[in-house]
C-alpha cells in the first residue's frame, strides 16, 4: 500500500472517532496521517526496518495498526468502524463547513451517507431544520456541494507531482529509456491536476511500453500502442506516456506543456512568419528548422524562452517579444522558512528536529511560529509556555553554528481585527505572523477590515494564508486587494504565499497583482512536521507562476537583511 492510501485510512479513522465523541485519539490519528502523507519514501521501508515509530506522530498503538495494514492490506479496527458508520467521509468533508460533528448530525437524523444524499436533503429543505444548521447553512451547503462536485476529478499539485516523479524514476530505470520528462499542466505548476503526461525518447518504444504497462502501480490499462500508452494508476490518476523522436522532443514538450491558450498564440506568430508549428517541430514548407529543444522552437519564432510556469497567454508572449521577461525566483534561492509548528502547539516534531531538517535544505534560518493566544483547538501557547520555548530557542542558538532559529508566533486575528495576544507579549518575539481562523464566511468588507486592522499593529510582520482558502474544499473569503496591497506598503507588513498544497495562498493571480503594487511577500510552508518542510517547492512554483523574482520575496534575503526588512 502506498503512503496516500494509508494516510486516507487514518484520516477516516480520526473522523469516525470524532463522530463517536472519542477524545484525544482523533488528533493523534490526524497527526500520524499528515506525517505519512508527506513522507518522501514509501512507508514500507520503515515497516521493513521496524522503525514505524520513527515517523513523527506515530506511537506504539498506531504503529501496531500500521503493521497490520501493511502486512495484510486490511485493518480490522478500520473495517469495524466503517460497519458502525457507513459514511463516505472523503466526499462529505470536501463540502465547506462540513466536519465530523455536522456529519454525525446529518447521519443520525437524515441517514446522509454521501454527497448525493446531502444534495438531495438540502434541495428538499430537510437540512435547515436540524439543530445547528438553519436556512443560511442549507443554502451554503448547496453552493459548496456544487463546488465539491466540480473539483472531485482534480487532485492537488502536492499529490500529483510526487506521483509523476515516481513514474519518471520508474521509467528512467528501464534500459530502453532515453530522456524522460514530465509535461502537462503539472509542469506549469497548476494548483490542481487532472491527469499526467510524460514524454520519453527510446530506440525501442515497443519494449519500453511493455516495461511500463507491466508496472505494479497500474490499476487499469486504457490503451497500449507502439509509442503511446494510457493507464489509470492505483491512486486513480490517469497518465499518458508518449515516446518522441529526439529531433522533435523540444517541440513535443512545448506542445504538451501548454497551456492551450499559450500554444494558440504562439501558433499565430508562426503563421504570420510563414511557418508551421506542431508537436513535431517548426517547419518552413516541408523543411524542419527547429524542434529538438524548446529553446530552439521559440528562437525560430523570434521569441525568448518562457518558463513553463508563466505560459498562460497572460502577457508572457508580449514580454518575450519586448525582452522584458521577469527573472523568476529559482527553486534554490530561499534562505529560510518563516512559518512552522512544533510539539509546543499542533506540530509533530521538536524545534531541534525542525532545525536539523532545515539545515539539510541548506537554509540559514527558520522561524518557529507555534500558535499563541486563545486558539485552543491548535494547542495555542500560554505566556508561561512562550517563555519556556524562548529559553529553549536561546540555548539552541548558542549551540548552532551558521544557523539561527528565530522566535516567531502565529497569532489569531479576532473578529474586530485585534490579535488575541497583548502587545506586551507580542513584542517579545523576533517577528509575528497574524492569520484568520474563524469567521471564514465574513463578507468582503468585514474580512478586509479585519486584516487591515491587524496590519496596523506595529508588531505584526506577516499576514498568513491571506484568503483562508482550502483548494477543493473551500473558496476562502473575498478581499479588497487594492486596500490590502496599499496597507501592506504603508505598514511594511508582508503577505504570505503559503506553500501547503491545499492552500497555495496567495494564489498566482494575487501574487502578480501584489508584485505590480510593489508589495513584498514571504514563501512559507506552514509545516507541522519535518516532511512538510519539503512543500517549499510548491510555494516557489506558485510564486513563479505569479511572475515573482527573488527580490520580491523577503526570505531570499540573508538573516541580517531579513531582520532589517521586517522592522515596522
Amino acid at each position: 500500500m502506498d503512503n496516500k492510501k494509508i494516510a486516507k485510512i487514518l484520516y477516516e479513522i480520526a473522523d469516525m472517532l470524532e463522530i463517536q465523541d472519542v477524545e484525544f485519539k482523533p488528533r493523534a490519528y490526524r497527526r500520524a496521517a499528515q506525517s505519512i502523507e508527506s513522507l518522501q519514501e514509501n512507508i514500507t521501508r520503515y515497516y521493513n526496518e521496524d522503525k514505524l515509530e520513527d515517523i513523527p506522530g506515530v506511537g506504539r498503538h498506531i504503529a501496531e495498526k500500521l503493521k497490520e495494514l501493511i502486512k495484510t492490506g486490511k485493518l480490522g479496527y478500520y473495517e469495524n468502524l466503517k460497519k458502525e458508520l457507513p459514511i463516505d467521509f472523503e466526499s462529505l468533508t470536501r463540502v465547506e463547513g462540513i466536519g465530523p460533528k455536522k456529519i454525525k448530525a446529518l447521519y443520525k437524523n437524515l441517514k446522509i451517507k454521501n454527497l448525493q444524499d446531502l444534495k438531495k436533503a438540502a434541495e428538499q429543505g430537510n437540512v435547515k431544520n436540524l439543530e445547528g444548521f438553519g436556512e443560511k447553512i442549507e443554502r451554503e451547503i448547496l453552493e459548496s456541494v456544487e463546488f465539491a462536485k466540480k473539483s472531485e476529478s482534480r487532485i492537488l499539485l502536492g499529490q500529483a507531482l510526487p506521483e509523476a516523479e515516481k513514474i519518471r524514476h520508474f521509467l528512467e530505470q528501464s534500459r530502453y529509456a532515453g530522456k524522460v520528462e514530465i509535461a502537462g499542466s503539472i509542469r506549469r505548476m497548476k494548483e490542481t491536476i487532472g491527469d499526467l503526461d510524460i514524454l520519453i525518447t527510446s530506440k525501442y518504444p515497443g519494449k519500453l511500453m511493455d516495461y511500463f504497462t507491466k508496472a505494479k502501480f497500474i490499476k487499469k490499462i486504457l490503451g497500449k500502442g507502439a509509442t503511446k500508452s494510457s493507464v489509470i494508476l492505483d491512486s486513480g490518476l490517469q497518465i499518458d506516456v508518449r515516446v518522441i523522436d529526439n529531433e522533435s522532443f523540444g517541440s513535443a514538450m512545448q506542445y504538451f506543456i501548454g497551456s492551450k491558450e499559450h500554444n494558440i498564440a504562439v501558433r499565430k506568430i508562426a503563421i504570420k512568419k510563414g511557418l508551421k508549428l506542431s508537436e513535431y517541430g517548426v517547419f518552413k514548407g516541408s523543411k524542419k528548422i527547429a524542434g529538438a529543444t524548446e529553446e530552439s522552437v521559440y528562437k525560430a519564432l523570434g521569441l525568448r524562452y518562457m518558463d513553463p510556469e508563466i505560459r498562460e497567454n497572460s502577457g508572457e508572449i508580449e514580454a518575450s517579444l519586448k525582452n522584458k521577461l521577469p527573472k523568476l525566483i529559482n527553486y534554490n534561492e530561499i534562505k529560510g522558512d518563516l512559518q512552522m509548528h512544533t510539539k509546543y502547539s499542533d506540530g509533530s516534531n521538536t524545534i531541534m528536529e525542525m532545525a536539523e531538517k532545515a539545515k539539510k535544505l541548506n537554509y540559514k534560518y527558520i522561524g518557529i511560529t507555534d500558535h499563541v493566544g486563545n486558539l485552543r483547538i491548535a494547542g495555542a501557547l500560554s505566556k508561561k509556555e512562550i517563555a519556556k520555548q524562548h529559553d529553549e530557542i536561546n540555548k539552541m542558538n548558542k549551540r548552532l553554528s551558521s544557523f539561527t532559529i528565530l522566535k516567531g508566533c502565529e497569532a489569531n486575528i479576532k473578529e474586530n481585527g485585534e490579535l488575541d495576544l497583548d502587545n506586551e507579549t507580542l513584542k517579545r518575539f523576533d517577528f509575528v505572523i497574524a492569520s484568520i481562523h474563524s469567521g471564514l464566511k465574513n463578507s468582503r468588507e468585514k474580512a478586509t477590515a479585519r486584516i487591515l486592522k491587524a496590519m496596523e499593529n506595529r508588531y505584526v510582520n506577516i499576514i498568513a494564508h491571506p484568503t483562508g482558502r482550502l483548494i477543493n474544499k473551500r473558496k476562502g473569503y473575498e478581499l479588497d486587494f487594492e486596500k490590502i496591497f496599499d496597507k501592506s506598503n504603508k505598514t511594511n507588513t508582508f503577505l504570505e504565499i503559503n506553500a501547503f498544497p491545499d492552500r497555495l495562498d496567495l494564489n498566482s493571480i494575487n501574487i502578480r497583482e501584489a508584485i505590480n503594487h510593489k508589495c513584498r511577500l514571504a514563501i512559507n510552508t506552514d509545516a507541522h512536521n519535518i516532511e512538510h518542510l519539503d512543500f517549499m517547492r510548491y510555494g516557489i512554483g506558485t510564486a513563479r507562476k505569479g511572475w515573482a523574482e527573488a527580490k520580491d520575496i523577503i526570505n531570499t534575503k540573508s538573516l541580517n537583511e531579513l531582520l532589517k526588512a521586517i522592522k515596522k
